[in-house]
């Protein structure tokens, strides 16, 4: 889910005008890129419950600040109203799952031998 949110963006971002490539496309390519990356990094953290679900936050701070980004990209006119929304709500749904799931680690938490 939030890797093919990241290609949305990425695909979308192509089309952002020069002036931004190191601002605005920068910052949302490496944000949306960053939800999927260090949920995957917290993924393989999983026996240690408090780092787990420290991955979990970073992983929703990161996701919130790309819709911060595809906002502006919106309110600049450099991506169509309705593909921003469309893709804001995907991170709402992406956000949503993380916060279900640092509310309640338990889950998915790995077991260690001696548990």
């Amino acid at each position: 889910m939030s890797v093919e949110a990241a290609m949305r963006i990425f695909e979308a971002s192509k089309r952002f005008p020069n002036e931004e490539v190191y601002s605005l496309t920068d910052q949302i390519r490496r944000s949306s890129r960053s939800v999927a990356a260090i949920l995957a990094e917290g993924w393989r953290r999983r026996k240690y419950e408090k780092a787990f679900v420290n991955k979990l936050n970073e992983s929703e701070g990161e996701a919130a600040e790309t819709q911060v980004w595809l906002e502006f990209a919106v309110k600049c006119e450099y991506l169509e109203r309705k593909i921003g929304i469309e893709l804001h709500k995907s991170y709402d749904k992406i956000i949503g799952k993380l916060v279900t799931m640092g509310n309640n680690p338990k889950p998915w938490i790995l077991k260690t031998k001696t548990e």
